[in-house]
């Protein structure tokens, strides 16, 4: 039996993993506070709701 091996064209752990290292230094020295003004907008710029807004 022959294994065929398949190239990925796109690697979703890599890409999670700079979308986490990029949060973290933007958000590094934020305080609680700060850190919720920060997701809203982030959220508000993907135009995104949180689970029970409407």
């Amino acid at each position: 039996m022959k294994t065929i091996k398949i190239e990925k064209t796109f690697d979703a752990g890599q890409m999670m993993r700079t979308i986490r290292e990029q949060i973290s230094l933007e958000s590094q020295n934020m305080t609680f506070e700060q850190l919720k003004e920060y997701i809203k907008n982030k959220l508000a710029q993907a135009n995104v709701t949180r689970i029970g807004e409407k």
